[in-house]
């Protein structure tokens, strides 16, 4: 019996698998979908009939090549450049790093700050599994870079989920999601010549900018001039404390509203409007338009052009739901339909908390 055991490989050690897209048999067509490489046919999650285990390992596998693919695109189709973190890094010491284009720090009017959610999702994706599934579209955060690039935005992409190296342990100033934009904004953004910053951020990514205000306040609030998140799953259990960051900002949520139909919104919380879509990681995607429409509003206010009509985030109507029942299913109370692999433990944390 005891043969038996030790002779029993694990999965890691009998399946080894590709380490570039072309080796999985894919390849990202003109229209930014994933497809086989020979048959043009979308991803398949099934790759051995009746072997869940296998085609999940599979199924993540892919999902690592697709983070260094993104990271290709944001250096090829976004023309970004890597800056380390910690930003003193050396070549002995373990580090991650962040994406900013040329002028992310001399660009003397305006910045933008994109922060993704929790879990398996790295710089440039909002959700790797509409990246896959879908487009690079849909779950990539290249079509909102390239925008604000036409918008004349320097851009700074945080990498907030890379933490750790195996057998290493955590990586310093980047120990979790909150520490890591505190060491972007003190070494990077503090320096940036830009008077106006604007930063769009997903699910978590809500959580990682209520945190980054509470410490950077002061110059937060004096810079940012706009805050758009998607299904953003904070929670403010005061919301005094947080008055000016509430002004400049909206939340995009899960709804069958159409897009941009106020939901309701605890008072004093950021005002929620709905993204259009009930599916979480859709919302992105869904509110593309609107969000870009919200930062020239909100610019044009701060910098005081006439004739601009600009809602600003303001408190919400009070409510012991922060969302109507259709908007997400019963029971939710934070405002967020999270169903996706990348929002696993941080996330499901803040949906119990609220």
């Amino acid at each position: 019996m005891a043969s038996l055991f030790k002779n029993k490989k694990s999965h890691k050690e009998e399946h080894q698998f590709p380490e570039t897209l072309s080796g999985f048999g894919y390849e990202f067509n003109k229209d930014g979908k994933l497809q086989n490489s020979k048959t043009g046919e979308g991803f398949q999650f099934v790759v051995k009939e009746g072997d869940q285990a296998y085609n999940q390992r599979h199924y993540e596998a892919l999902g690592e090549v697709v983070t260094d693919e993104i990271y290709k695109l944001l250096e090829s189709e976004c023309n970004l450049k890597r800056a380390p973190v910690p930003y003193d890094a050396t070549e002995d010491d373990d580090s991650t790093f962040v994406f900013h284009s040329d002028d992310a720090l001399s660009n003397p009017d305006k910045l933008l700050v994109l922060i993704h959610g929790s879990g398996v999702v790295r710089a440039g994706q909002w959700s790797r599994r509409l990246i896959i599934n879908d487009s690079l579209k849909s779950g990539s955060q290249i079509p909102f870079i390239q925008e604000a690039q036409k918008e004349g935005y320097g851009i700074l992409v945080t990498n907030t989920n890379d933490n750790y190296r195996n057998n290493r342990g955590k990586i310093k100033s980047s120990e979790n999601p909150e520490s890591h934009a505190l060491h972007v904004w003190k070494h990077y953004i503090h320096g940036a010549k830009a008077k106006h910053i604007a930063i769009i951020a997903h699910s978590y990514g809500g959580c990682v900018v209520t945190s980054l205000f509470t410490r950077v306040q002061e110059e937060f609030t004096r810079r940012v001039f706009a805050v758009a998140m998607t299904d953003s799953v904070h929670y403010m259990s005061d919301t005094s404390p947080f008055k000016d960051l509430v002004k400049v900002s909206r939340n995009w949520v899960c709804s069958q509203e159409p897009l941009d139909t106020p939901v309701k919104t605890h008072s004093g919380d950021i005002t929620r409007v709905s993204a259009g879509v009930t599916v979480h990681e859709q919302t992105s995607w869904a509110s593309f338009t609107s969000i870009f429409k919200f930062l020239r509003e909100r610019l044009s206010a701060v910098k005081g052009d006439v004739g601009v009509t600009c809602s600003e985030g303001g408190g919400g109507e009070d409510t012991s739901e922060a969302t109507n029942e259709k908007s997400c299913g019963k029971g939710d109370k934070g405002g967020s339909c999270v169903t996706e692999e990348e929002e696993k433990e941080d996330a499901k944390k803040m949906r119990k908390d609220t």
